[in-house]
């Protein structure tokens, strides 16, 4: 029986081996799958790894600088286990995975790993995905701290903004659909634009648990529209709540909300005009 390592060298010079390449996938809420390229399931570590949704990849390539490793997991959407409108919905998104690979003659001689990152950019066409995994380096990317500007850095209700959005909340019913993202609400009748710039969320119908950020809205005909389209279709009578936006801007939030304090902006640092000010008139 090959050794891991034997059949690793046997794959890398081309000749038959007994390697099969598994992949993790674990979303943001915590669920698991697992599939893998050859072509029965595999149980590793107590995990059943699926064949029959498997998937091919693009080549590996490492390198020794700090830019971000890519390849990409192409599969089907065959079978109910990775659906077109759930990747589409964004259960997907900076998914976790992790490649590796195993000796299927002998599972008990451990996993060889190849990559470990998050899912980045997803495509789905002719009844196939194609899925952007990113390296680990890809956390190198991201801004840490904060810049100076007038408007606020906080969002509505978080840790430091402090608003109870919850008193804010109110709920209604969906009355009308035009669109996924255009629909009228039954009894709300808030001024116009009061919504703007506010968290809409569904709490029941297709769409339970999702949260969209609200365009506009409309008193007359009680029209809301969103930013963007939900993944899944709205029906008449599905259940909403919502609370109202905020612009950031720092006379709102001493006179909407009563909480000048935990302004998060910098609204008296002098701008681009007055710091390119000559003095000349």
């Amino acid at each position: 029986m090959k050794s891991l390592s034997a059949a690793l060298n046997s794959h890398i010079a081309g000749e038959v081996t007994t390697l099969a390449t598994c992949w993790a996938l674990t979303r943001q809420g915590g669920t698991e799958m697992f599939f893998t390229d050859f072509d029965e399931d595999l149980v590793i570590d107590g995990d059943t790894y699926l064949a029959a949704s498997g998937y091919s990849r693009s080549a590996i390539a490492n390198s020794s600088s700090f830019s971000v490793d890519n390849l990409d997991i192409i599969g089907n959407l065959t079978s109910d286990i990775i659906r077109e409108e759930d990747l589409f919905a964004g259960l997907y998104d900076f998914a976790e995975v992790r490649i590796f690979m195993v000796n299927w003659q002998d599972l008990s001689q451990g996993t060889l790993a190849l990559r470990r990152g998050w899912i980045g950019e997803v495509s789905a066409q002719d009844g196939a995905f194609t899925a952007e995994l990113r390296g680990l380096a890809q956390a190198l990317l991201y801004e840490v701290g904060e810049v100076y500007s007038p408007l606020c850095g906080a969002d509505l209700g978080d840790s430091r903004c402090g608003v109870d959005v919850d008193a804010l909340t109110q709920t209604d019913v969906v009355a009308g659909v035009t669109s996924r993202d255009l629909f009228t609400l039954t009894d709300y009748n808030g001024a116009d634009d009061v919504l703007n710039g506010g968290v809409l969320t569904f709490t029941s119908g297709a769409n339970v648990g999702r949260s969209c950020e609200i365009r506009d809205w409309t008193q007359s005909g009680k029209t809301l529209t969103l930013y963007l389209e939900v993944p899944y279709e709205i029906e008449a009578g599905d259940e909403v709540s919502f609370f109202p936006g905020c612009d950031k801007r720092y006379a709102t939030c001493r006179d909407t909300y009563s909480n000048h304090l935990n302004f998060r902006g910098f609204p008296h640092i002098p701008g681009t005009d007055a710091l390119l000010e000559t003095g000349d008139g």
